[in-house]
Formats: structure tokens, C-alpha cells, sequence
């Protein structure tokens, strides 16, 4: 079910690109390095509602919704972390 959607996603990112004047490679491309269906679609909205004019705006979008992905992964691994240690303290070793 979840590869389904996946490619169900990146069919419409590729699209979506290739309908904006962009090679399919790209889309591609794009869609590989977003990885997940929630990024892909964050990824459509932006190309529908800003229609960017060159590769570089495109690019620069994937990476900044790549990053905030890294971002908020690290922040909930942080987050496990100091809830395991907080455990611990209270719990003793």
C-alpha cells in the first residue's frame, strides 16, 4: 500500500515538473531525494502555487523542505533521548 502511494506521489511531482517546462529527470531526481509522499506533496503545492521559472528556485525548494525533514528528525531523536535519560534518572541504573 505504502509503495503505491509513493509512486502514486511521484508520478505527480514528475508531472507536475514536466507540465512547469522541466526535463522528467529532474522530477526524478526530485523525488527520489524528497523520499517520502508527505515531502513529495509539500513539494507539488509549492510548484503549483509558485511556479518557479528556472532548476535553481526548484532545487533550492527540495533542499529546504530536505532540511526542515532533517531538522525535525534530529529534534525527535533529541527528544528520545533526553526522555530515556530522564527515565533512567528517575529510575536509577
Amino acid at each position: 500500500m505504502a509503495d503505491r502511494e509513493w509512486i502514486r506521489t511521484k508520478d505527480r511531482l514528475v508531472e507536475t515538473i514536466v507540465r512547469l517546462g522541466f526535463r522528467e529527470d529532474l522530477g526524478i531526481a526530485v523525488a527520489k531525494n524528497l523520499g517520502s509522499p508527505k515531502a513529495m506533496e509539500r513539494m507539488i503545492s509549492y510548484l503549483i502555487h509558485v511556479k518557479p521559472k528556472s532548476e535553481e528556485l526548484l532545487v533550492d525548494e527540495m533542499l529546504a523542505i530536505c532540511s526542515e525533514i532533517a531538522a525535525w528528525r534530529e529534534k525527535k531523536a533529541s527528544e528520545e533521548a533526553n526522555a530515556r535519560y530522564n527515565e533512567m534518572l528517575s529510575q536509577g541504573l
